[in-house]
């Protein structure tokens, strides 16, 4: 019988250590696949880090730095225009400056002022009829400063109207816009620009206080009806100018101003003919 090799076979792993062996495969296995989503986020944290440490959050406001910020923040900003303004605005190129030069019975001279406004394209100039009345000459001055002299071209005494054409046109023309009278009602605003004592472009606000009222002008005989009573401040040298609404468009033309002493100071009361009634005195504007 023939005899093998007597070299030893190689033993084989303990069940345990091969176990192990198939363990430690694994999860090294694992952390090859692994490494980079770890490293991945280890990076992360430390950019996170690097950036709270170069840029600290901020220390909480207290109550001062509030009060502070609210300040600020109120005084830099630019509060909305009033209504009072943007009616000025929206009038003032239609205002007219109006002095009359006059002579008494004695043959002395002297003169006046009023008020107009501009009532269409041909620069016709609507006013007071006691402001040019007996007057020798009539000056007018526009918004922009063009100086003419004009002619009265129609009246309605009986409502105190008067139409004026300038003999040159001025540079500038600026028709005012008409309203409806008819659609205020007691307690609307209301406003008032002319030129009290001469003072150009002055203005005045307040509200309409009634309608249908009727007055005698102190040194006339006629009897005005259907006026206007509003209460925004008006002195001689505003006859003649606009009262308007709170868009801006003339509601009326400033006539009068009661008052039970000898003297020209307003005391709450003035008057107003309404705009469709002035359009009755050929100014050809609408009759509302």
């Amino acid at each position: 019988m023939k005899q093998g090799s007597n070299s030893p076979l190689p033993a084989a792993d303990p069940p345990d250590l091969s176990r192990r062996r198939r363990i430690w495969l694994r999860l090294w296995s694992v952390v090859l696949r692994g490494w980079p989503l770890a490293a991945g986020f280890g990076l992360a944290f430390l950019a996170l880090f690097v950036y709270g440490a170069a840029y600290p959050p901020p220390e909480p406001l207290d109550e001062g730095d509030v009060d502070r910020i609210v300040v600020d923040i109120l005084a830099s900003a630019t509060p909305p225009p009033s209504y009072a303004s943007q009616v000025y605005q929206y009038i003032l190129p239609s205002l007219v400056f109006i002095q009359t030069d006059r002579q008494d019975e004695d043959g002395a001279k002297g003169f006046a002022v009023g008020t107009g406004v501009v009532i269409n394209k041909d620069a016709e100039v609507l006013t007071a009829l006691h402001v040019v009345q007996g007057a020798t000459e009539i000056n007018l001055t526009f918004v922009d400063g063009s100086h003419v002299q004009a002619l009265v071209v129609a009246t309605e005494p009986e409502h105190d109207i008067a139409v004026l054409q300038p003999i040159e046109r001025p540079g500038l023309i600026v028709p005012a816009v008409v309203g409806n009278p008819r659609a205020m009602r007691v307690g609307d605003e209301a406003f008032a620009v002319g030129n009290p004592f001469g003072l150009p472009g002055s203005m005045s606000d307040g509200v309409i206080s009634g309608f249908d009222r009727s007055l005698t002008p102190r040194g006339s005989a006629t009897r005005l009806e259907g006026l206007i009573q509003f209460d925004a401040a008006v002195n001689p040298g505003n006859s003649g100018g606009p009262l308007l609404n709170r868009a801006g468009h003339v509601i009326g033309i400033v006539t009068a101003l009661a008052n039970p002493t000898e003297q020209d100071f307003f005391i709450g009361i003035g008057f107003a003919v309404p705009i469709n009634v002035a359009a009755g005195g050929g100014a050809g504007l609408p009759d509302y």
